[in-house]
């Protein structure tokens, strides 16, 4: 094969080769039988033959350096001569079977030959042969792009790989990180699965900017194509409602911010009196019951029982009100509880005329009640602060007034101190209560528990509504949905179809709130699937989209919290992949979002990146052999990216297909706009700033200026 040999190795290192070209290549071309081939174009690829395997290298430099020969005639003079290197890393191993792996394991040495890439050698790489079948698990048969090297050869990817481990996008803004995404997914949606379709997906896009609509609805004029298959569930501002109730007091405690010292044990127990609606018993029982009452007479001597029962001078019984222990009895007499009521009768046989034996056994009858009544105390009280987190229904505006005064009650000889301490927080509930903004999204004025609520949200986020949908039900999340199945344009749902991809459009959702339903959003999907039976375990796997993951996720916390959502996500990417839940996170600054999270993705897809501290954090993320091929980041083209990871056969780089239709993130047109003369209508200020004042997002009937006709 000396006629493919085009140079030689002079170094090696752990990834990298330098080349040496011959010295009779007189051009960066070289003739073979079939065709001629290109021997030094970045990103273009090498062979290095190693016994009955070839490794892959990929041209990531090429150079020329001039050397000098001094010959045996020292008076005659020579002209320099220009040696040409390459520089190349290796990214693979073709076998002597053909088929192609990502890695090296069995290295070239120095003066090792280096052959031009041939056809062959690409349909090996990019896996261009055809399969009567698919394997879904170890074949890359999804094209996503093309290689800009070699336009004839489609970047394909896996997508249980890509999916599997959670996967990033990042780029600059403008760069196409939306068009990537959404054109994956309709890649997706396009191709065929030996045969079949998908049909049963969830996607499920946490839409930021409110973009994503256009990518799977199209618009009334072009609607897409695949609309009826997909069937895209938008849920928009009006229909993002969060039962508050379903948060767990870590939510409560990020919104709400009690004080650790005073605050938040009070709201803890509110909370907890609020799910379990319970009653708190008065409180000069529990006095009775403290220092200054039973418990003073376990450790009592005969003569303490005898001062506290008041003897009189001639040895016998005072039987009077005054007599302590019958003061004690009497405080428990109007409670039902047996336990209380046993308890009395042991008080009164100790406040009776009766022997130093009965009085001891009256006493031991005594502690070993209180003991029991005390047990079961303390079970209720585990039982109602493990009911915090549960998602049960209780009255907002009743934790604020009735169950904050039980709470403040249960406290011994503090409550006067406590109402002050926890005036502020019952405020702020109060203030968040009556701010539209907060109350209408997390229905904190909800005062009537909505049937199957948990079930109807679930259902709802993961596009299943249909499932559990019944048309005589009145609750906001039916009449939400019987809304979009009743439109006459492009988001009319199927009604007994599930919709296999679902936009929450977070772009009106107010600052305040959005970490925190961010976060209980993606909390209640993964506690959802972990409790399926384990032989249903992972057969409903979803993907979770973070568009703007820097929002949700970021690695630095704003201020002195950290932030509820970061928490969940970053719980997701340690523990979602054994329940089916995959991460798919997009940002424009990769150095504000959080290492935990990027450290669990396994495929990158990485558009221009200029800023230098996230070009450096990108390249902290993959292997030291991909260095090389992340230079390329400041100058890569829009629709341009480098992909590697797990879902790719090998790192590359790829122009990505366009998405058809595209989300609405379309760069502004300047000069085209400002040369054309708009109607005295445009923008329609009144009916916009109506609309804002109302929390909601005005729309043109075309959604699009009226243009004056010449």
């Amino acid at each position: 094969m000396s006629e493919r040999s085009i140079g030689k190795v002079i170094s090696v290192d752990s990834f990298r080769l330098y080349i040496r070209l011959d010295d009779d290549l007189k051009s960066l071309y070289k003739s073979g039988y079939e065709d001629i081939y290109e021997v030094a174009r970045i990103n273009s690829y090498v062979i290095i033959p190693i016994g009955s395997d070839r490794i892959v290298a990929m041209v990531t430099s090429v150079r020329a350096i001039d050397e000098t020969e001094l010959g045996k005639n020292k008076e005659a003079i020579f002209l320099t001569k220009s040696a040409r290197y390459l520089v190349a890393t290796m990214i693979g191993t073709i076998e002597n079977s053909g088929k192609y792996i990502q890695g090296v394991y069995n290295y070239p040495i120095l003066d090792n030959p280096v052959w031009y890439v041939t056809r062959q050698d690409l349909d090996n790489i990019f896996d261009q042969k055809q399969k009567s079948e698919i394997n879904f698990e170890d074949d890359y048969y999804l094209p996503i792009g093309t290689s800009p090297s070699f336009s004839d050869y489609r970047i394909k990817i896996n997508p249980d790989k890509f999916f599997g481990k959670h996967a990033a996008i990042l780029g600059n803004t403008g760069s196409g990180k939306s068009c990537t995404f959404a054109s994956i997914i309709q890649s997706m949606f396009e191709f065929d699965y030996n045969g079949k379709h998908l049909q049963n997906a969830h996607i499920v896009i946490f839409d930021t900017n409110g973009e994503y609509r256009q990518a799977f609805q199209g618009t009334k004029e072009n609607p897409y194509k695949k609309l009826n298959e997909i069937n895209a569930f938008h849920i928009d501002k009006n229909g993002m409602k969060v039962p508050f109730w379903f948060m767990n007091f870590a939510d409560f405690d990020f919104l709400f911010e009690p004080t650790s010292g005073t605050q938040a044990p009070v709201f803890k127990r509110a909370l907890g009196l609020a799910k379990n609606q319970k009653v708190v018993e008065e409180k000069p029982i529990l006095d009775k019951f403290s220092e200054r009452g039973i418990l003073t007479l376990f450790d009592s001597s005969p003569d303490d029982i005898k001062k506290k029962k008041k003897y009189n001078d001639y040895g016998t019984w005072k039987y009077k009100e005054d007599n302590e222990i019958l003061g004690l009895a009497n405080t428990i007499t109007t409670y039902g509880n047996q336990l209380l009521v046993d308890i009395q009768k042991a008080l009164l046989k100790l406040g009776a005329n009766n022997t130093l034996n009965d009085e001891k056994n009256a006493l031991v009858e005594l502690e070993s009640k209180y003991l029991e009544y005390s047990s079961s105390q303390n079970i209720e009280q585990i039982a109602i602060e493990k009911n915090i987190d549960l998602p049960i229904w209780f009255n907002f505006q009743d934790l604020i007034t009735r169950f904050f005064d039980e709470a403040i009650n249960e406290q011994e000889n503090s409550g006067n101190r406590l109402r002050e301490f926890v005036s502020t927080l019952r405020l702020r509930l109060q203030s968040y209560l009556s701010d539209e903004r907060v109350s209408q999204p997390l229905l904190l004025s909800q005062t009537d528990e909505i049937t199957d609520a948990l079930a109807k949200f679930i259902s709802f986020i993961l596009g299943d509504f249909c499932k559990v949908y019944k048309t005589q039900d009145t609750d906001l999340f039916t009449d939400f949905y019987n809304a979009q199945l009743e439109k006459k344009d492009v988001e009319k749902l199927e009604t007994e179809k599930p919709s296999q991809v679902t936009i929450i459009d977070m772009s009106l959702l107010p600052f305040e709130v959005l970490e925190t339903i961010t976060g209980l959003i993606g909390r209640l999907i993964l506690d959802f699937v972990s409790r399926f039976p384990e032989n249903d375990r992972g057969k409903l796997p979803m993907v979770i989209a973070l568009e703007e993951a820097q929002n949700y996720i970021p690695e630095r916390n704003r201020g002195d919290r950290e932030s509820i959502a970061k928490k969940v996500f970053e719980r997701i990417a340690r523990e979602g992949r054994k329940y089916g839940i995959s991460l798919l996170v997009s940002s424009q600054r990769p150095s504000e979002l959080s290492k935990t999270v990027l450290s669990q993705c396994n495929s990158f897809i990485i558009h221009r990146l200029q800023n230098p501290e996230d070009q450096r954090y990108v390249r902290q993320l993959v292997s030291a052999a991909n260095e090389d091929i992340l230079q390329q980041l400041p100058i890569l083209p829009q629709q341009h990216v480098v992909i590697m990871g797990d879902a790719v056969r090998t790192p590359v780089q790829a122009k990505m297909n366009t998405a058809n239709p595209r989300p609405n993130s379309n760069n502004p047109k300047f000069i085209e706009n400002w040369t054309k003369k708009l109607d005295m209508n445009f923008p329609k200020y009144k009916e916009i700033a109506s609309a804002w004042e109302k929390g909601e997002k005005y729309k043109l009937p075309e959604d699009k200026p009226d243009e004056v006709k010449e």
